[in-house]
């Protein structure tokens, strides 16, 4: 149970490192700690899904304005 509950917080801090690195804004001290706690295939598959909704989510945006 104690491994899975890692697994959950790995991942979860993998969204935290992805959302924070699209904001643009992170303490080096607070970057050198969750690289050292994210696992790397989380990061880029959390990075690929965020770059996805924010493409998507600026498309439907476009296409609400100009459809108005």
């Amino acid at each position: 149970m104690s491994q899975e509950i890692k697994k959950k917080s790995s991942f979860l801090r993998s969204i935290k490192v992805v959302a924070w690195s699209f904001i643009g804004i992170r303490s080096s001290s607070g970057y050198r700690d969750d690289l050292a706690k994210v696992n790397p295939l989380h990061v880029v598959l959390v990075g690929i899904a965020g770059a996805l909704l924010l493409i998507v989510g600026l498309m439907g945006l476009v296409g609400w304005v100009v459809g108005s």
